[in-house]
């Protein structure tokens, strides 16, 4: 069989991860992120419930026209008949035929409890509307799964009666039962039990679908993979209500690398890590820096020791390797640094230290000195750079030095606020003097430096500042405060960090401003003074 088929990864972002916090997409961000998770890989992609909502609607209608898949097989999303309801004239029902989607997820009460107080039905009629939605969806030539709601907990409840939904469902045509922990509360061990138990008893193919109320979704879904389910259910990412659905990223990952398992064709884990940030993009949610295999600290290093073992062998401190989700391992530099990171970190900024082990000793010294006065720069990698070059090189790359500048805040009679930036700089022996305005005195410094400096470096009309953060440190009498400012500027191809640390915040972030310009037009290919 096809790795489609044989084993299925279920994503349903658009729909359950839609349901995150926070998180609300477009008819435009749905097509969008339909087409990542088919570059992805995954076996099938549930758009959401046709008929439930104008924008799913919307999305199905368009997903006919627009969305050609290469991997996945789209999926629509409904609910089991009305209660003393014929399937036929149940319109949700025949919104999911109209859909045109070749598989339908049908969700289902499997909790006794859950069909007396929400359905307000008896449990026979539930039988009958699971059996009646599947055989007429089958009917209409369209491929059927059916979601076992609450399962576990209904399990727990009344397991004869959640057995006999798997039943019901299996022998009316569904291809897949997934079993539930809607509620998200099992415990790995429990729930590979019951899904064992489940698989001993019926003749059903099995499907897991988590939740993460006791950051167990990924384990739990591997328990049940390990006992016998063969169907996936989660999100990218790990979006979802409340705490998140189970990520599939590391779902995979695990399966792919852990287990040998092939679950995605050839090739498209290394695409895992690309396509997680893509989606996050799209969401407008910022990605979790320490997600397993895909955050950006996943394989950054920062202890000394961490990093002299890397040196020898990058197994000893890293449990896979980077490139197998196309990410990439980091060195980090800061006062845990030694020689080794430093050498490793240079490496991976294409700067040859020589073969003066003075140079990485006194380095470190400097990065600890700096690192003391409040500086860091495991999140400035500009800057680092720029002190690289300059132990290296005997200077730093100058082109422009700032002899002077000042801002001035005011509030007019209407209560609008104006900042206004004057400085001197010196660059090509020529002295500049300038102004600029701004949102607020840091901006209006940059778009003073900007005028400035534009006649003389045209290169700087493509750097953009995209971030600022400002972080009050403690003094070390404990009356004093030091401010740290991370500046982030991007010229279109990339993006770059720079620190600045003063006890006054303006100064903090002309240091930081400066930083990025100089790195920016060093990337350009200027020439330095």
């Amino acid at each position: 069989m096809a790795i489609s088929d044989s084993f299925h990864i279920y994503d349903t972002t658009l729909r359950d991860g839609a349901q995150q916090e926070g998180l609300n997409l477009s008819v435009h961000d749905k097509l969008t992120i339909a087409r990542h998770l088919d570059d992805l890989g995954v076996g099938f992609i549930e758009g959401g419930w046709p008929g439930a909502n104008p924008k799913d609607t919307e999305f199905f209608q368009l997903a006919k026209r627009e969305l050609k898949l290469k991997n996945a097989t789209f999926v629509a999303f409904g609910a089991t008949r009305r209660p003393n309801v014929k399937a036929e004239d149940d319109a949700l029902l025949r919104a999911l035929v109209d859909s045109g989607a070749p598989v339908v997820t049908l969700v289902a009460k499997s909790h006794d409890r859950h069909v007396e107080l929400a359905l307000r039905t008896s449990l026979d009629e539930n039988l009958a509307m699971i059996r009646d939605s599947i055989t007429f969806l089958k009917k209409n030539g369209q491929r059927v799964f059916l979601d076992a709601e609450h399962f576990f907990d209904g399990y727990s409840s009344n397991p004869n009666y959640a057995l006999e939904v798997v039943r019901v469902a299996a022998e009316s045509g569904a291809d897949v039962v997934a079993l539930c922990d809607t509620n998200g509360g099992m415990l790995p061990d429990e729930l590979s039990e019951v899904v064992h138990e489940v698989l001993g008893k019926s003749s059903a193919r099995l499907g897991i679908h988590c939740h993460n109320d006791t950051g167990c979704a990924i384990a739990n879904s591997l328990a049940a993979v390990a006992a016998g389910a063969t169907h996936v259910q989660g999100t990218i990412n790990g979006y979802g209500e409340r705490t998140g659905n189970a990520d599939l990223v590391s779902i995979i990952a695990n399966l792919q690398l852990k287990k040998n398992q092939q679950v995605l064709p050839e090739g498209k884990l290394e695409e895992a890590f690309r396509i997680s940030h893509a989606v996050a993009e799209v969401t407008n949610i910022s990605p979790s820096a320490r997600q397993p295999y895909v955050g950006v600290s996943a394989f950054a290093h920062k202890a000394g020791l961490h990093a002299s073992a890397i040196k020898v062998d990058p197994a000893m401190y890293q449990h896979e390797d980077p490139e197998s989700v196309g990410n990439d391992m980091r060195m980090l530099v800061s006062d845990m640094a030694g020689r080794a990171s430093i050498e490793l970190k240079s490496q991976e900024l294409g700067i040859n230290l020589g073969d003066d082990k003075a140079v990485p000793a006194r380095i470190v010294e400097r990065v600890k000195e700096l690192e003391a006065k409040g500086f860091t720069f495991e999140a400035a990698d500009a800057s680092f750079e720029l002190l690289l070059r300059e132990e290296v090189e005997g200077k730093r790359p100058k082109y422009f030095t700032i002899e002077k500048w000042e801002t001035t805040v005011d509030q007019m009679q209407d209560r609008s606020v104006t900042s206004r930036a004057s400085v001197v700089v010196v660059a090509r022996g020529e002295r500049i003097e300038s102004t600029g305005t701004g949102n607020g005195p840091v901006n209006a410094i940059d778009n003073a430096l900007r005028n400035g400096l534009e006649s003389i470096f045209p290169e700087i009309k493509g750097l953009e500042l995209t971030d600022y953060k400002v972080r009050i440190l403690e003094g070390r009498l404990g009356t004093g405060a030091v401010t740290r400012v991370l500046v982030e500027t991007s010229d279109g191809q990339g993006e770059w960090s720079t620190v600045g640390v003063h006890e006054n915040v303006i100064a903090a972030s002309a240091m930081a401003l400066e930083d990025a310009l100089t790195y920016g037009l060093l990337r350009k290919g200027a020439s330095p003074e």
